[in-house]
């Protein structure tokens, strides 16, 4: 896979640097943003809750799904979409190349139409 078009993405961190705790908070210009390694893909999320504006990098990854530290809301980390609720955590596309992590910083619309597929770290295909 060829570089990003450096234009469009942002170089936010290594693969290596989510394998131990699974998830990292970055800030790309003055929006942070939460990655997270989940079942062997990377995802990104805007890191403020859209609940109760907690860090969502510093929550938990549990049965594929980000969980936010403040009110233990469920997000799905491909569609930002809450489990039971109508809010939806903004998302962001993801590319990953030779070990680098990159994110577009435009936040994508939410729901099941997010968009682009996360990378995924395995071998396969």
């Amino acid at each position: 896979m060829s570089e990003p078009n450096p234009v469009e993405w942002v170089l936010v961190a290594e693969l290596p640097e989510l394998a131990r705790r699974k998830r990292k908070q970055v800030v790309v210009g003055d929006t942070p943003i939460a990655l997270f390694l989940v079942n062997g893909r990377v995802f990104a999320l805007h890191d403020v809750c859209v609940h109760k504006q907690r860090s969502l990098s510093k929550g938990t990854v549990l049965h594929g799904r980000i969980i936010c530290p403040g009110h233990q809301w469920s997000f799905d980390p491909a569609t930002g979409e809450a489990a039971d609720q109508v809010e939806c955590q903004p998302t962001y596309a993801v590319r990953v190349a030779e070990d680098k992590i990159y994110v577009n910083p435009r936040a994508r619309a939410g729901g099941a139409d997010a968009g682009a597929t996360p990378y995924t770290t395995t071998a396969a295909g």
